[in-house]
């Protein structure tokens, strides 16, 4: 494909480089060795801007676009291994009221913090990204109940012990709300309704009075190896279109009969 594309070298003084080059000129990291060879210059070039397009360019974490890839594939993972995992959504409370007191560069400083702090709180398999404004997402796999719990009360505790200076002897502290919830197991669900339902518990927490963690209890499913063999060996045969033919209101239960499924 690459070579239909490109059926010869590229000359680099043949192409407008000016734009993405001073993209990348804000880190200075990023721009690429002008002394090496024409394709590996291009290379880089394009590697540092797919590198750019997915990262929140004020806090440095990951931001929506990356997210969204890496839930999809944790929803993959989760129906065809049956492992858990955690979808968190993570809120600034009362984020208005700062940009309204001290302006956004202190809410900008504010966001920078918190960021900080959420990323020294997850395991390196985690995924933390920027949703959009004062809101983070944190997706947690290979997670059970009780350390999914965990994870988010130690996140919240650390960020309402943040000392935030946003000038010479002031300091401001903020807190974040916390909603999670689980991605269904040996079920083929959409990143749409996870996102939804750790939203719905969010908003739980927002209203039950802030500074808290709410997640959806974890469902208790039991599978046996036959009932897995049931769901998946058709994959293995080369028919990965059989479970997306089941009912999207229907699942295995432990008799192997088809039951309502409750998400």
């Amino acid at each position: 494909m690459a070579a239909k594309i490109f059926p010869s070298l590229v000359n680099i003084d043949d192409l407008r480089l000016a734009d993405a080059l001073a993209l990348l000129e804000h880190d200075s990291e990023s721009v690429p060795d002008p002394g090496a060879s024409p394709a590996v210059y291009l290379q880089l070039v394009i590697d540092k801007l797919c590198e750019l397009s997915l990262k929140d360019p004020l806090t440095g974490l990951s931001n929506r676009r990356y997210f969204q890839n890496v839930l999809g594939r944790e929803i993959e993972v989760v129906t065809r291994s049956g492992e858990p995992a955690l979808l968190l959504m993570l809120d600034i409370d009362h984020f208005k009221h700062v940009n309204d007191t001290h302006g956004h560069p202190v809410g900008d400083l504010v966001l920078k913090a918190v960021a900080t702090t959420l990323a020294g709180c997850i395991r390196p398999m985690d995924t933390l990204a920027r949703f959009g404004g004062e809101e983070f997402v944190i997706i947690l796999p290979s997670c059970q109940g009780h350390y999914g719990h965990q994870v988010a009360e130690r996140i919240r505790e650390s960020v309402s012990k943040l000392n935030i200076t946003i000038a010479p002897k002031v300091v401001i502290q903020v807190t974040i709300s916390v909603g999670g919830a689980y991605a269904p197991r040996w079920v083929r669900s959409t990143p749409e309704l996870w996102v939804d339902r750790a939203d719905i518990e969010l908003y739980r927490a927002k209203s039950e009075g802030r500074n808290r963690v709410c997640i959806e209890p974890q469902p208790i499913l039991s599978v046996s190896a036959e009932e897995k063999n049931l769901l998946f060996g058709p994959l293995t045969l080369g028919d990965p279109a059989w479970i997306e033919s089941m009912s999207g209101d229907a699942s295995v239960g432990s008799s192997g009969s088809v039951m309502n499924r409750v998400n």
